[in-house]
C-alpha cells in the first residue's frame, strides 16, 4: 500500500470514528453546529500522527483511535474559539460557526468541543493513562498560552521574530508535538522514543505554521479554504510580516509600519505588500526556515528503529513541506 492511501484509510478511521462517537442530537442549537464542525473535513494531520506515532514505537493503531479523535475534537476546539476572536468569516472554505449561527452558538460549541475531548481521549485503555491525560492537558494550556500571545501582539507596536517563534511554539507546534508525544505514550514507547517523537513534532507544528503563513500570501485561494491576503488585511504580525520589516529600509519600510499601525492592508494593497515580502527576501526566508525545520524534524526520526512507520512519518513530514493549501 502506498503511503498516500495508507493516510487517507487513516484518515478515514479518523473520520467514521468521530460521526459514530457523537451521537447526540439534543439541544440542536447546540449539536447540529458541533457536528458542522466536526463534518468540515481537514488534513487530520494531528490525529493522523497519533496512530503513526503509535505505530512507529511499536504499538497497535487500534488503541490509539480515542486519543486521535481526543487531539482532533480538542483542535476544533480552538479553532471555533480562534475564528471568534480573529472575526473570520470562513474555515476550510465554509462559513465559520460564529457566522453561521453567532458568537454564543460558538463559544458554547468550543466549550463543548473541549469537554468531548477529553471524554474521549479518557476512554484510551493504557497504563499510562495519568501521562497521557497530563500531556493533554499542558497542551490545553500552552494552546492558551499561545492564543493569548497572539493577540497581544496585535495591540503591541514593537514584536521580534523571535517572540513570534515563542507564539506559534505554543499555539501551533505545541499541539503537534502533543499528538505525537501520546501516540508514543499509548504504543508504550521508551523515554528516548518520547523525546525524539516530542521534538519532532514541535519541529513539524513550526514549520506547519510558517508554511500557513506562506501560503497565506502565494497560496491557491479556493484550495486553501480561506481569503488569501487575509493576513495582512487583519495585520497579523506573521513571520513574513516580522522579517520583511527587518529586512526592508526606505519606502517599503514605511509602508509597513503603516500597516501595522493602520491594524491592516486596505484589500487593493496586497499585491503590493506581497512584492514587498518577495524583494525583501522575506518569501524565501520563510521557506528557507521551513526547509530547515523540516530537515531536523527527519533527523529526529533517525533515532528511532527503522520500520515502514517510521518511512510513513517521514513521507508525511515532505508532505506537509511542499503542501499547496
Amino acid at each position: 500500500m502506498s503511503f498516500e492511501l495508507k493516510y487517507s484509510e487513516y484518515k478515514s478511521r479518523v473520520d467514521r470514528y468521530l460521526v459514530e462517537a457523537i451521537q447526540q442530537t439534543k439541544p440542536d442549537s447546540l449539536y447540529k453546529p458541533l457536528k458542522y464542525v466536526l463534518a468540515g473535513g481537514g488534513k487530520r494531520i494531528r490525529p493522523v500522527l497519533v496512530l503513526l506515532s503509535c505505530e512507529v514505537v511499536g504499538g497497535n493503531i487500534d488503541d490509539a483511535l480515542h486519543a486521535s479523535a481526543g487531539i482532533e475534537i480538542l483542535h476544533n476546539f480552538t479553532l471555533v474559539h480562534d475564528d471568534i476572536m480573529d472575526n473570520a468569516d470562513a474555515r476550510r472554505g465554509r462559513p465559520t460557526v460564529h457566522t453561521r449561527w453567532d458568537s454564543n452558538v460558538a463559544i458554547l460549541v468550543g466549550d463543548e468541543l473541549l469537554a468531548l475531548a477529553y471524554n474521549i481521549l479518557l476512554k484510551t485503555s493504557s497504563p499510562r493513562i495519568r501521562e497521557i491525560a497530563s500531556v493533554f492537558t499542558d497542551g490545553v494550556v500552552e494552546v492558551c498560552e499561545g492564543q493569548a500571545y497572539d493577540k497581544q501582539f496585535e495591540t503591541r507596536a514593537a514584536v521580534s521574530v523571535d517572540d513570534y517563534l515563542l507564539m506559534i511554539r505554543k499555539k501551533t507546534g505545541k499541539m503537534v508535538a502533543v499528538s505525537t508525544e501520546i501516540g508514543a505514550l499509548v504504543g508504550n514507547g521508551s523515554q528516548d522514543e518520547l523525546a525524539a517523537l516530542r521534538t519532532y513534532g514541535e519541529l513539524v507544528g513550526r514549520a506547519f505554521q510558517v508554511q500557513d503563513d506562506l501560503l497565506d500570501v502565494i497560496g491557491d485561494e479556493k484550495k486553501f479554504g480561506k481569503t488569501i491576503g487575509g493576513d495582512l488585511k487583519e495585520g497579523k504580525k506573521t513571520f513574513l510580516l516580522l522579517e520583511a520589516l527587518r529586512r526592508s529600509n526606505g519606502k517599503d519600510k514605511k509602508l509597513l509600519q503603516m500597516l501595522i499601525k493602520n491594524g491592516g492592508a486596505a484589500k487593493g494593497k496586497i499585491r503590493e505588500f506581497r512584492r514587498i515580502y518577495e524583494t525583501s527576501g522575506a518569501i524565501d526566508a520563510a521557506r528557507d526556515f521551513v526547509g530547515r525545520d523540516i530537515v531536523q524534524a527527519k533527523g529526529e526520526l533517525q533515532k528511532l528503529r527503522p520500520s515502514a512507520a517510521r518511512d510513513m512519518l517521514s513521507w508525511f513530514t515532505d508532505m506537509l513541506l511542499h503542501r499547496t493549501y
